[in-house]
């Protein structure tokens, strides 16, 4: 989930020189690159006599989202009239707007795509855009108002590939009225796995408490990636494909199995309920009332804080940080949502048209609107600072957490994610782990062996179609 990204290619590096010293030197591996990078943005002036350029937008967003969506681009072709008209396409969720994009020919693919942050290195890989860095340094377009941990995950070997524009953050939601029942103060929720398994107990044993359990979470993948960025460990070799290409992974590490325990002991002590790897389900577990204690993205605030007001036993919805394994873990978590892609064509003006969408899309103004009416987070740090926004903010109490949490973690590159570009199937070999251990009660650092076993045939398969 927002910005004017920056002033150079100088600015952004500084940005990122906070990751580590490695960080700023160029990668060692030059296949991390592809022929992309070598691809010149064009001017202003390719707009220049063409008339009024009409471009298409693929996207993954419906509902509220995708109305807010619509009246942007309405607005910007109001604005553009006679210059530019862009015509959107809703091409289904996430995953299926890969494979639509996956299965395009080049004069079928869209102008300006949207992908989910773990398309990110197939989009690299696929050698079918230009990189956005193109266009910032064309225009010293200045993207100082970008939030650094934002920018930090669409940016590979110091290059920003994609414009960052739907970002999500993960928290910790509570029931404050079940906390206050058992004695808890619900303004301190726990911050780490020790902590919510004694919330959890003291819940429980609550006299008239009508929670079943303390704890319940859906076995998704994205959680997982959570906890080791939080622990500041990477998932991969290549400093997590920041610095190279990704050939393996280490899914039964430490962290991952200590996790994956303490989830297996939670749900034999009745402390956690038996979800699977459906969202839906978790998210209904916990807006129903039936735990107290939930994960989520901050873009569940809304559905969750009504589904509260609207439980047979109504309650508040609180937010904390997303705990920690280990009370020492130094990290924070890694954001999540989309980014803006513009395909590389034959027609420089198309390649302009949807770089000024870009722009429109990624202002503060345009931020503050997506902000107030989605709740994804802003990719603009002005736009945080806008009295709209604010007042947005004010109302939702619940959202200053996730606004500290991204304000507190420091980019590193755990923080910045793993990329790679089977990273949906890695999510699922993972989720395939979680549910063997958690429902199936199998051995923990088994399962998650064999998920590493499978996820590193899949790089390496993937690796040799399209890694040079």
């Amino acid at each position: 989930m927002r910005k004017t990204l920056r002033r150079s290619a100088c600015a952004l590096a500084l940005a990122l020189a906070v990751v580590t010293p490695a960080a700023c030197s160029s990668a060692t591996n030059s296949s991390s690159t592809s022929s992309s990078d070598e691809i010149k943005a064009p001017g202003a002036d390719a707009l220049n006599g063409k008339g009024e350029v009409d471009i298409t937008f693929w996207h993954a967003m419906s509902g509220t989202n995708g109305e807010t969506l619509q009246k942007l681009v309405d607005d910007f072709n109001q604005q553009n009239q006679g210059k530019i008209k862009v015509t959107p396409n809703y091409k289904g969720q996430y995953d299926t707007a890969l494979a639509a994009y996956k299965n395009a020919s080049v004069q079928q693919r869209p102008d300006l795509m949207q992908m989910y942050d773990i398309g990110t290195r197939y989009m690299i890989d696929s050698k079918s855009i230009v990189p956005m860095q193109s266009f910032v340094d064309v225009d010293h377009y200045d993207v100082s108002d970008i939030q650094p941990n934002i920018a930090g995950y669409y940016t590979v070997d110091k290059k920003m590939y994609s414009m960052p524009f739907n970002t999500s953050m993960p928290l910790l939601y509570i029931n404050r009225e079940a906390f206050q029942k058992a004695g808890l103060d619900p303004d301190k929720p726990p911050t780490t796995l020790e902590e919510i398994t004694a919330d959890a107990r003291k819940i429980k044993e609550t006299p008239g408490e009508t929670v079943q359990f303390g704890f319940g979470a859906t076995l998704y993948g994205w959680f997982v990636e959570q906890w080791n960025a939080v622990a500041n460990q990477t998932l991969s070799d290549a400093d997590n494909g920041r610095t190279g290409r990704v050939s393996k992974v280490d899914l039964a590490n430490d962290t991952n199995v200590k996790l994956l325990q303490w989830w297996q002991q939670m749900v034999n002590e009745g402390l956690a309920m038996k979800l699977d790897s459906n969202t839906d389900n978790g998210d209904n577990a916990f807006s129903s009332g039936t735990v107290a204690m939930a994960l989520e993205s901050t873009g569940s605030l809304g559905s969750f804080t009504k589904g509260a007001a609207a439980a047979k036993d109504p309650f508040t919805v609180g937010t904390g940080y997303f705990p920690k394994v280990n009370a020492g873990d130094t990290g924070g978590p890694i954001i999540g949502g989309a980014s803006l892609w513009i395909t590389h064509s034959s027609d420089d003006a198309k390649e302009r048209a949807a770089w000024e969408l870009v722009k429109f899309l990624a202002s503060k103004s345009s931020q503050v609107t997506w902000h107030t009416s989605t709740g994804y987070f802003p990719i603009s740090k002005a736009a945080l600072s806008d009295p709209t926004d604010q007042q947005w903010v004010s109302q939702k109490p619940q959202f200053d957490t996730a606004i500290k949490q991204l304000q507190a973690t420091q980019l590193t590159y755990a923080t910045q994610g793993c990329s790679v570009g089977v990273m949906p199937d890695i999510r699922k070999d993972v989720e395939n782990a979680l549910q063997a251990a958690v429902l199936q009660g199998q051995d923990a650092k088994q399962a998650l062996t064999t998920a590493t076993d499978t996820a590193n045939k899949q790089i390496a398969d993937y690796n040799s179609k399209l890694g040079g």
